[in-house]
């Protein structure tokens, strides 16, 4: 009786720390997957939004008023930072579970001793790493237009700053994994990306204030998602916000629960994977 005891600790033992080895190996293999390819990874928002910088920021920001009291290029940087990151956490776990599938090797994955909240934890973790990477190198794109604009910026509200990028990091990675698990084809990536995720982030107040718009298209406005998660930033920035930031933090912290409960109800049935 002693001796099966044993034996059944042991077990749970190695299981546990097989568990955890395994975690930690899948979390560092999908980081290393964006990390050794800086060119395709860092490079393309990096050109992107120094053309943004450069268009919006620079030419145009000098003809436009300021808005809430701030100047354009000041204005702007929140929301452009939200769209890279948003873009880039979506875009990281969805390309990973739908190529994993195309080829076939996910399954491999699936049949190690990791429970399903370590597979999504894993993606996610990874996912919302790089899209806070490029949300921060896009922060600092911003702050050296700024300067050649001989303007500061200072963070207001750090806290609020740091709680807005994890929570909508985390709220798209989890997002990519539903989306790459439902994809059909690689077009399915680039529909739900360019044509979705995009324009709602467009409408979401990047370029402009809520305060502008006519009473009915800014309370269509309110609809938009994208409107608490761009003017969260913007609240940790400038402490300034068309929306009360921390009714925001709180619905996108139980948004992106309830996606996260989502993503390990899917892997529990094998959704997308198992045909």
């Amino acid at each position: 009786m002693l001796l099966g005891e044993s034996v059944g600790a042991s077990t749970q033992t190695d299981q546990k720390g097989g568990g955890l080895t395994g975690f930690q190996t899948l979390l560092r293999r999908e980081i290393l997957r964006f990390v050794r390819r800086p060119r395709n990874t860092f490079l393309p928002p990096m050109i992107t939004n120094v053309l943004y910088f450069a268009v919006f920021g620079l030419v145009l920001g000098g003809r436009i008023d300021q808005i809430a009291g701030f100047d354009y290029i000041i204005f702007l940087l929140p929301g452009l930072i939200v769209l890279g990151t948003i873009s880039n956490a979506f875009e990281n776990a969805s390309f990973s579970i739908f190529h994993g599938r195309w080829n076939e090797y996910i399954e491999t994955v699936i049949i190690s001793p990791l429970s399903n909240w370590m597979f999504v934890a894993a993606y996610i973790i990874s996912s919302a790493l790089r899209g806070i990477v490029v949300g921060t190198i896009i922060a600092v794109i911003g702050l050296v237009f700024v300067r050649l604009t001989d303007l500061t910026i200072t963070v207001a509200e750090p806290l609020y700053l740091v709680a807005f990028m994890i929570v909508i990091s985390v709220l798209f990675a989890a997002l990519g994994i539903i989306g790459g698990l439902w994809a059909k084809d690689f077009d399915y990536l680039t529909v739900m990306n360019q044509f979705i995720l995009r324009p709602l982030v467009f409408f979401g107040g990047v370029f402009y204030s809520l305060d502008v718009l006519p009473g009915l298209y800014r309370t269509l406005s309110l609809l938009n998602p994208m409107v608490y998660m761009v003017n969260g930033v913007r609240y940790g920035f400038l402490s300034y916000s068309d929306v009360d930031p921390t009714v925001a933090l709180a619905v996108l912290t139980g948004f992106t629960a309830v996606v996260v409960l989502v993503d390990i109800w899917l892997f529990e049935r094998g959704y997308g994977i198992i045909d």
